[in-house]
């Protein structure tokens, strides 16, 4: 249906010589968003993990068979790293973590690049040291890192506990009088390319995955709860595809932070398709600090149900995630060709959209498409501050602030009783969200 109506507008489009080229940009710019997509590799997912020692052509790198004890308490590092070894070193290989074991892993990289068709298939339990005074000095902030890998697969049925209880009790969030300390990531993948990583989608617990440097990767059926964000995604990253994520608790799936400390960042084609985020402090989320540079485009959120979500839809060019104030600074991460669309559910803040973009740099050529977000117990609204672009089908709230050149397009809204409130800078918030 919404093909149909874009088809009969754009034959209106001939017709009107008044500001047809900017909106006919605007389309444009819409075709390439619904277009694109993310080539999966034909990558091979193993159901049956109870291997002797082939399986199918691939070879099996049992880290039992490298020392590894399994008991939760001795350190099986040197296990991991020895049986990585020789599985990256190895053409179709697949490196075992068996079921019915906890194996305790300090913080280590994993490094490539890798013999062809790799596979990581986790079925145990790899869990971190519970105690931050023993944690590595090397790796302040990684637990499990992987890099350099090309077409490596990351499934199994296992866990990975990164033992946060500790870390966030002494967490300067959770007690203004504890030092600001910052916690190691649990899963990282780095400078790497055709990477997948896939859970059963009823798998609890999964630690949340943080993609940095990294090309044409894709996570599929995963399930994260997690005290911050459940996916995000920062610099050097592009062509990252997500399906079927159920996220709750957490922060929700992220787009940044970037540009802190003045830095650039830059991150292309994004693909969040199919997801469950389900009582988090955010749902889809791009953030960047104020002073940053370079550029975030081509993203597409889509097909996601969101159940009592604080914050589902947000950009935030203010974030601040600092104890003291940020200054304001006008260089800022430029955003655009942002889409949204078939989102619906429920949302806990009056803001069910919210748009904080730079006034220096605003946010450009955003879509919404078909948005449905009903607060329980009140009236939703959408915020927009220098926010640019437009809407079709159905888009409640209705979001008529984000500011358009052609003033002939008109934001559909098909609910009742959505009156927005009039935006103030107020809005402009520098915390944590």
């Amino acid at each position: 249906m919404d093909k149909l109506f874009l088809v009969s507008f754009l034959g209106l489009l001939i017709t009107h010589a008044v500001g047809g080229n900017m909106l006919y940009d605007k389309f444009n710019i819409l075709g390439e968003l619904e277009d694109f997509d993310i080539a999966e590799e034909d990558m091979e997912l193993f159901e049956d993990p109870s291997w002797i020692s082939e399986h199918g052509g691939k070879v099996l790198v049992n880290v039992d068979s490298f020392g590894a004890v399994g008991d939760g308490v001795s350190d099986d590092t040197e296990a991991f790293r020895k049986a990585w070894n020789t599985s990256c070193a190895t053409s179709k290989s697949v490196l075992l973590v068996p079921p019915g074991h906890r194996y305790l892993v300090n913080a280590t990289r994993f490094k490539g690049p890798c013999e062809e068709r790799l596979v990581v298939q986790i079925d145990g339990t790899i869990v971190a040291p519970d105690e931050p005074n023993d944690w590595d000095p090397n790796l302040p902030r990684n637990w499990l890192v992987f890099s350099k890998l090309e077409g490596v697969v990351f499934q199994g049925n296992g866990v990975i506990d990164g033992s946060g209880s500790k870390w966030w009790a002494s967490s300067c969030k959770k007690n203004k009088s504890n030092p600001c300390r910052g916690a190691p990531t649990a899963l990282t993948i780095d400078s790497s390319s055709s990477i997948k990583v896939s859970c059963p989608g009823d798998s609890p617990n999964t630690d949340g995955i943080h993609i940095t440097g990294s090309t044409n990767v894709v996570l599929q059926d995963i399930k994260i709860g997690t005290g911050d964000d459940c996916i995000s995604i920062v610099n050097a990253s592009s062509g990252i595809k997500m399906k079927r994520i159920y996220c709750g608790p957490g922060h929700g799936v992220s787009i940044g932070s970037l540009g802190k400390d003045n830095s650039t960042a830059i991150v292309t084609k994004v693909v969040l398709d199919t997801a469950l985020l389900r009582e988090t402090t955010n749902g889809v989320r791009i953030k960047t600090w104020q002073g940053g540079s370079g550029y975030v485009r081509g993203v597409r959120f889509e097909n996601v149900r969101m159940e009592d979500v604080a914050n589902p839809i947000i950009i935030d060019q203010f974030y601040c995630d600092s104890p003291k104030t940020c200054q304001n600074q006008t260089s800022a991460v430029q955003i655009s060709q942002i889409m949204y669309r078939n989102i619906s559910g429920t949302t806990k803040s009056k803001e069910a959209m919210k748009f904080a973009c730079s006034d220096t740099t605003p946010c450009s050529n955003i879509v919404l498409s078909n948005i449905n977000l009903e607060k329980k117990d009140g009236t939703a609204e959408t915020y927009c501050n220098s926010a640019q672009g437009f809407g079709y089908g159905i888009v409640h709230p209705s979001a008529d602030c984000l500011s358009s050149n052609d003033k002939g397009y008109i934001l559909i809204d098909h609910k009742e009783n959505s009156e927005l409130a009039e935006p103030t800078g107020d809005h402009i918030v520098h915390t944590e969200l």
